[in-house]
């Protein structure tokens, strides 16, 4: 016990080149800004880059691209890379990771404006840098070199983006209205399209001078080592902050500023609302509070706000009072699998491993290239790979349509790993989806936009960057438009019974070699059609919320309800997913952005949320089998590396009981009454719901269908059409309903006739029967000629 008295407390305080040490006996000592690596070595392990824990920063998070900073009263020098960041910068492209972007400089240099007193705008940093002198050091504004060559672990994000930090740890000093107040001061958040909206796109402080502040309470001692700073998402103001400065407190009573040697150090902001820029603290502070307080901003005018989305840096640090720190503490994921964001190169290796555990029930194929020749790998799961078994459903996830929302990206590569692992310890829930179903899963569909994004990393790549193609298409509105073709041929129609409702044809004007159309959207569409999937979901980001078809309205509409023939089921598929996510279902969670989902169940019809023409979802319904959901994981796009294990075990169950869905509702085969062999391309109907399905190349077939009582009808051309009554129960199991249809005469006749057989006598009655009814129609028809002109004739007379 002794012992532990005498064991020294160590306090970052304050400042950010200064801390205090207070020994066992009350002594305090005050430390130059001078901060060693073996300050801290006690917490080295539990921040630095390439672990696979919770608080893990891999090289794709950060990057260097931040806005350099200018000085103006004096000029610095930047300290070389010491050895051993030189070393561990060789080992990252040992490893393989030269691709990734380059993480925060490991190196401290100055990332702060110096201001004059006087001055009242920054002025241009000089052309030929000021030489310093060792045998004359400069004035008391310079900065050590030992401040410049600092080495800090990195540290990730506090979650202001990703909701982690709540709305009541965020203060600021006044704020114009509700919808622009210190909880809307985050990140990449998004504003409504009305001006004046409840949920606007930033903080923005009432009044307009350098006393205004945006105050953010991490609840813990934390090291903050940056901050990273956008201006106001609107589209209607121009609002930024150009430059800031940084304080922080312990107790919020007694502030002191993040200093830039003997000067209060001031940050550059931004020059666009959009783009995030980085800043980062000469010397990292421990503190529980961090003030961002602008110092400019633009300005047309008289017009011209103070406003920001802000992101701040920081590790917690552990509390030795917290004896209940694993009760506090948010729980990680139970699954040991390989949580980190992975760049084209390291996607491939992970597949490849996932194969090589469980090559029994794995396959590796590719269904094309994107435009800059990245191949779009699909990882299949069943028992029999490579091989459609009969009866058995095909299931796809598709995820990275938008190359920026990576987080379906990552869930898919845990997915492969999970069930590959579960499947060798004879879980017997994954053993029946193996068995039972046949999986594909295609993480990356625009790996172009993603590389970008993922050099960039995941707080500077912004809301847009990486979304788009190589060619700048947006994939989600690059699907043909066959909900204009099918509203153009009910309103042109007048006998319905002549209208398809499925199978919709592509038009001739999108498939020839001229339109444009991406190169992955090319190859997916050609994947839907060469695998009869039956179920699909499509992982996006930046949203909580499961939506379901018709994407687009039917009036062109910004958005109204378009409901498709199957509705009630689609409205089951969404739930089924968003009830079981911890996030969704959550009644407490924060709306995302300017849309409160939660009024909804955390399902809507996509229409009904904003139009959207020629998306996957309306085109997988409208010219395949396939009925297919989008799922919004995440308010964050590209979540931090740290969130990942928690995005897991939120989504876990719900991509598990997503994929049972497949197994909903009816399956059977088509088959010929005489040969058993099985009918493609019959044609299922059932009563009361507009929309047929088709039967595969063996003659089966899968009608997803909510539980209840249906009549089914099977026609197929060439055969007699027939029909029988299905019960769907509400177990996970399909009904099954098997079809055996009887040949037309005629065309039975000639596959007899063809093969040298003798006609059974069902068939000779059959024919008779059609002579003496053929016989007749003839008969009256030449009746009805004879009585007509005998009646001509008599009206002459």
């Amino acid at each position: 016990m002794a012992a532990f008295l005498h064991l020294s407390l160590l306090l970052f305080f304050m400042s950010c080149g200064s801390f205090v040490f207070i020994s066992a006996d009350g002594t305090t000592t005050v430390r130059p800004t001078v901060v060693s690596e073996a300050v801290f070595s006690a917490t080295e392990s539990l921040f630095s880059a390439g672990t696979t824990n919770a608080s893990e920063v891999s090289t794709a998070e950060f990057t260097t691209g931040y806005r350099k900073s200018t000085a103006t009263t004096t000029t610095t020098t930047t300290a070389h890379p010491t050895e051993g960041a030189a070393r561990r910068e060789v080992t990252r492209k040992k490893a393989g990771r030269e691709e990734g972007p380059v993480e925060f400089a490991r190196t401290r240099s100055i990332r702060s404006i110096k201001v004059s007193k006087k001055a009242k705008t920054v002025l241009k940093k000089p052309k030929k840098p000021a030489v310093t002198k060792k045998s004359k050091p400069p004035l008391k504004t310079h900065v050590s070199q030992s401040v410049l060559t600092e080495t800090v672990p990195q540290c990730p994000p506090l979650g202001l983006e990703s909701l982690k930090v709540k709305d009541n740890q965020l203060r600021a000093s006044s704020y114009k209205r509700r919808g622009l107040g210190p909880h809307r001061g985050r990140l990449n958040i998004q504003s409504g399209i009305e001006d004046g909206d409840i949920y606007d796109g930033a903080w923005c402080a009432q009044v307009k001078d350098k006393k205004q502040w945006l105050e953010v309470d991490a609840r813990h001692l934390t090291r903050f080592t940056g901050v990273i700073l956008q201006g106001r998402s609107s589209i209607w103001s121009w609002d930024m902050v150009h430059t800031y400065k940084v304080q922080f407190s312990n107790d919020t009573l007694v502030w002191k500023p993040c200093m830039n040697g003997t000067t209060e150090a001031v940050f550059e902001g931004n020059q666009d609302t959009e783009t995030p820029v980085l800043a980062l603290f000469n010397t990292s502070t421990v503190a529980r509070y961090i003030r961002i307080n602008p110092q400019t901003w633009y300005q047309n005018g008289t017009e011209g706000d103070i406003c920001l989305r802000a992101e701040v840096l920081g590790c917690k640090l552990p509390d030795p009072n917290n004896i209940y720190a694993w009760q506090t503490e948010p729980a990680a994921s139970r699954d040991k699998l390989n949580f980190r964001h992975h760049n084209y190169t390291e996607m491939r290796k992970l597949m490849k491993s996932v194969n090589d555990a469980c090559p029994d029930i794995t396959r590796i194929y590719s269904i094309g290239t994107s435009y800059r020749g990245l191949k779009l790998y699909v990882m299949e799961i069943s028992d029999n790979p490579g091989k459609h078994e009969l009866g058995e459903p095909e299931f796809r996830y598709v995820a990275g349509m938008h190359g920026n929302e990576v987080l379906g990206r990552e869930l898919l590569l845990n997915l492969m790993e999970y069930m590959c692992r579960e499947y060798k310890r004879g879980d017997p829930r994954v053993i029946r989806l193996v068995k039972e179903t046949r999986i594909h899963l295609l993480p990356s569909m625009n790996p172009d936009g993603y590389e970008m994004a993922f050099k960039k990393g995941s707080e500077l790549a912004g809301w847009a960057l990486g979304r788009y193609s190589y060619e700048g298409i947006d994939m989600n509105h690059n699907f043909a438009d066959l909900n204009s073709v099918m509203w153009t041929a009910i309103e042109l129609e007048t006998d319905r019974s002549k209208l398809i409702n499925h199978y919709f044809p592509i038009p001739e004007q999108y498939t020839s070699e001229d339109a444009f159309v991406a190169s992955e959207t090319r190859a997916v569409i050609s994947w839907m059609q060469n695998i009869p999937f039956v179920l699909g979901a499509n992982l996006h980001g930046g949203e909580v919320v499961v939506t379901y078809p018709y994407d687009m309205t039917r009036d062109w509409a910004p958005r109204e309800h378009t409901p498709t023939a199957d509705e009630s089921f689609f409205r089951w598929l969404a739930t089924a997913y968003a009830s079981t996510n911890q996030v969704m279902s959550n009644p407490d969670r924060r709306p995302c952005h300017n849309k409160d989902f939660r009024r909804y169940n955390n399902i809507i019809n996509g229409a009904d949320w904003h139009n959207v023409p020629g998306s996957m979802n309306d085109f997988s319904y409208l010219h395949t089998n396939c009925f297919e959901v989008t799922v919004e994981l995440s308010c964050d796009k590209f979540p931090h590396a740290s969130e990942l294990p928690i995005e897991w075990e939120n989504n876990r169950e719900s991509l598990l009981v997503y994929m049972e869905q497949v197994h909903r509702g009816i399956k059977g085969v088509v088959r010929d009454k005489d040969t058993q062999a099985g009918i493609a391309d019959a044609i299922i109907k059932v009563e009361d719901i507009d929309h047929h399905i088709r039967s595969v190349a063996d003659g089966d077939y899968w009608r997803l269908l909510n539980p209840g009582e249906y009549r089914l009808t099977v026609s197929a051309e060439g055969y007699l059409s027939s029909s029988r009554t299905c019960q769907v129960m509400y177990d996970h199991y399909p009904t099954i309903c098997d079809f055996y249809l009887t040949k037309v005469p005629k065309h039975r006749l000639k596959d007899i006739l063809a093969k040298g057989g003798k006609l059974p006598k069902d068939l000779q009655l059959r024919l008779r029967q059609l002579r003496i009814r053929k016989l007749r129609v003839t008969t009256k028809a030449i009746n009805q000629r004879r009585a007509a002109a005998a009646a001509k004739r008599a009206k002459r007379v």
